[in-house]
């Protein structure tokens, strides 16, 4: 296959934006028109076995894909926004092939050596970016299962580092951990409390 006879698309997406614990992931991922993929969607919209039947079709019939990660360190060092830029230009720049045009979802895209086009809404709308939404999802969630198994107190096997009432009370209870994003703000309280006593 190559550029000429049909373009390569790289679908640009994240996973772990909103969360106050863990790495953001970004995958990136051009689909092969020979070895279509049927069911692919946001990847919010599907439950999690079918994220990962999806996520072992991917890597097995796209054209070219690769994954990858902003540490918590670097989102507080940078801020969120600039560590997902990050993440999805190390995606990118992981691929191994040179895309014809890169989709990125969302309104804001990396400094990249190739064409960029930024789409609102474009795990929705475009294939390509709905694969590279649930390969970041798959890969982020089985990260933090392993975070789980260090730190279990906090139960993020359950809500994989989201601001849910039993992550803020565990939270609260045990303090942050070396897992936990210091510049979000219901970390920074937690923290700011701890010190007070």
């Amino acid at each position: 296959m190559t550029s000429d006879a049909c373009p390569l698309i790289c679908g640009v997406d994240e996973a772990g934006r909103g969360p106050l614990a863990g790495p953001v992931f970004a995958a990136c991922v051009i689909l092969d028109p020979a070895r279509p993929i049927r069911g692919l969607a946001d990847s919010k919209q599907l439950e999690p076995e079918r994220r990962e039947e999806l996520a072992l079709r991917i890597r097995e019939r796209a054209f070219a894909f690769a994954v990858a990660s902003a540490s918590v360190e670097e989102i507080d060092g940078m801020n969120i926004l600039q560590a997902t830029l990050t993440a999805m230009r190390r995606a990118v720049e992981g691929l191994g092939v040179a895309p014809t045009q890169v989709m990125i979802d969302g309104n804001r895209c990396p400094m990249l050596q190739f064409p960029t086009k930024a789409v609102i809404g474009g795990d929705a709308k475009v294939r390509a970016i709905s694969a590279a939404s649930i390969l970041a999802k798959t890969a982020r969630d089985a990260l933090m299962l392993e975070l789980h198994v260090a730190r279990p107190e906090y139960g993020f096997d359950r809500h994989k580092g989201y601001a849910t009432p039993e992550h803020i009370a565990a939270l609260r209870l045990h303090g942050a951990s070396q897992f936990h994003r210091r510049s979000f703000a219901p970390v920074r309280e937690v923290m700011l409390q701890a010190s007070l006593f």
